[in-house]
């Protein structure tokens, strides 16, 4: 991660050159710094070579450049391997491949200037004399929060159910506001008058208001052949609308993933369609994938080779319900992971993972040793995305389009989007 050095002034120097007071040497490491309301990357492409300045927002999710490094003499995202060189051109979209041309749009904007002299580094924003940047309003005026009204109106995960004791009250926190969940015969009752209230996946749901779509149902977790685990829950800063897309976009994978199964990935993602369910309250994608199954016993047993065929089916209900089935169609083990999220408060979101397991190893129900690995993997997983998830600089999704550069690979996110935006207008009332 790059350093922060905060050097917003009250006003900007006559001559358009404004001092940027550094506690570290610019280097190829990437260094954000803040000018005149906006927050630039300073960073050099070679070792020597002149300092670049680049705004501090990739224009693909507008991620922090910040936490980014240089690579082959460029400023690369930390999120999805976009690459920029000193004047803010993008060379490379590793999700469309390098025989793809990149599109004249997808560029960052680039410092007028920047001096080095007698040890100290000046920046101009701008050519003096013209008018300032200014701050950068992308994804501000129109992101759903995690406090847009339109979410009282969906099921929501407030606590595992055994979170909830036998006897007294659990303290949850939804949508800003604090609910008292207590047991009652054989079901739940909760303070601040919801709509309603259920258990289903062994979680406690609240609905505010009058849901206008019914909670996710999911075959594997009624299926007693399935063996269950889950992660403890997690909190994250960040919205739940972008933690959602981050769940249904592979091509980070190769750039956030690398400690755990992301150095193996392809970062070309092929072409896949997306559908949006006729109810308009969710989509599914299906997408066939290679992978490396070194542990499949048909591989250590020489009967299959390791490098085999992947189907991954991507689920979305409406608000934040989401599930990934992962089938490993040579070696027949099924991997689903259920994904709900609760959006406590602006910044803070409550993460509830389930994992369902079939014939890993092939053994068709995994014992408790089984399922505690593949519980630690997907931990390790999701503790790599909240990392990432720290350099978003968006306080809800951005749902105008504008905002943000959107290629192939972005299909999901532009169709939860559409999902979202219209559940908006449904709730919004006369």
């Amino acid at each position: 991660m790059g350093d922060t050095t905060d050097t917003t002034m009250q006003q900007g120097p006559d001559d358009g050159w404004w001092p940027v007071p550094l506690t570290t040497a610019i280097t190829t490491q990437p260094v954000e710094v803040m000018v005149d309301g906006r927050a630039w990357v300073l960073f050099r492409p070679t070792d020597g070579a002149p300092i670049a300045a680049v705004e501090a927002r990739c224009p693909h999710r507008l991620a922090n450049l910040g936490h980014g490094t240089v690579v082959d003499g460029t400023l690369q995202c930390p999120y999805h391997g976009w690459r920029y060189d000193s004047r803010g051109t993008c060379t490379l979209i590793p999700s469309n491949g390098v025989d793809q041309a990149v599109p004249a749009s997808a560029r960052a904007v680039a410092a007028w200037g920047v001096r080095e002299l007698d040890g100290n580094v000046w920046l101009a924003p701008v050519e003096p004399g013209a008018p300032q940047l200014g701050p950068d309003l992308r994804g501000e005026a129109n992101a759903l929060t995690n406090l847009d009204p339109s979410l009282e109106f969906g099921w929501h995960p407030v606590a595992l159910a055994h979170e909830i004791p036998e006897t007294g009250a659990y303290a949850a926190r939804l949508l800003g506001r604090d609910y008292d969940i207590v047991r009652s015969g054989d079901g739940y009752a909760a303070s601040g008058s919801p709509h309603s209230i259920t258990e289903r996946f062994g979680t406690v749901w609240i609905a505010a208001r009058a849901p206008v779509r019914e909670l996710m149902e999911d075959a594997d977790d009624a299926n007693p052949v399935f063996a269950q685990g889950w992660l403890v829950p997690d909190v994250a800063g960040s919205p739940a609308g972008v933690l959602a897309e981050n769940f249904l976009d592979v091509a980070h994978f190769p750039f956030v993933h690398v400690g755990t199964f992301g150095a193996a990935e392809e970062p070309v993602v092929p072409r896949y369609e997306v559908e949006i369910h006729p109810d308009g309250g969710g989509l599914s994608s299906v997408q066939e994938q290679w992978f490396d199954n070194p542990e499949d016993p048909g591989v250590i047993a020489g009967i299959r080779p390791a490098r085999q065929r992947r189907r991954a089916t991507y689920t979305y209900r409406w608000p934040f319900q989401l599930s990934l089935r992962l089938e490993e169609l040579d070696a027949g083990a099924v991997k689903t992971i259920l994904f709900f999220l609760q959006p406590q408060d602006l910044r803070s979101t409550r993460i509830y993972t389930k994992m369902l397991l079939h014939n890993i190893g092939g053994v068709p129900t995994p014992g408790p040793d089984v399922i505690a690995n593949e519980v630690a993997f997907e931990v390790a997983v999701l503790g790599e995305d909240l990392v990432l998830q720290r350099g978003m600089t968006v306080p809800g999704l951005p749902l105008t389009l504008e905002d943000e550069l959107h290629v192939r690979s972005d299909r999901s996110g532009v169709a939860l989007r559409r999902v979202l935006d219209g559940h908006r207008t449904e709730t919004s009332g006369p």
